[in-house]
């Protein structure tokens, strides 16, 4: 579930290795962001709440909001780039997600 989400929501701006475009969109090979609190990246991914472990101003580019995604396709797709790409992070639980994305 988490690779098809990726293919459908993520590729076209990271890339198929999740390397990004050097410049305009960010790896998440390795990203801080990706590998740590799963809860400000799920912000980030679902409402565009910027992770204060992203340092401001470095790409050109937004990050769109996937506001409509429930809390287990979040949980899958965060779960998918921790632990692929070379990224080894644990797994991300959907109700470990349910009371930050309410917010």
């Amino acid at each position: 579930m988490g690779a098809g989400l990726y293919n459908a929501n993520c590729l076209a701006c990271h890339q198929q290795t999740a390397q990004g475009i050097p410049g305009v969109y960010p790896s998440l090979v390795g990203s801080r962001v990706v590998l740590g609190d799963p809860a400000a990246f799920a912000l980030w991914v679902v409402k565009g709440r910027r992770p204060e472990s992203l340092p401001a101003g470095r790409y050109p580019t937004a990050m769109p909001q996937f506001g409509w995604m429930k809390d287990s396709d979040v949980a899958a797709l965060l779960t998918y780039l921790r632990t692929n790409f070379g990224n080894s992070a644990p797994p991300v639980a959907p109700a470990a997600l349910s009371r930050v994305l309410e917010e």
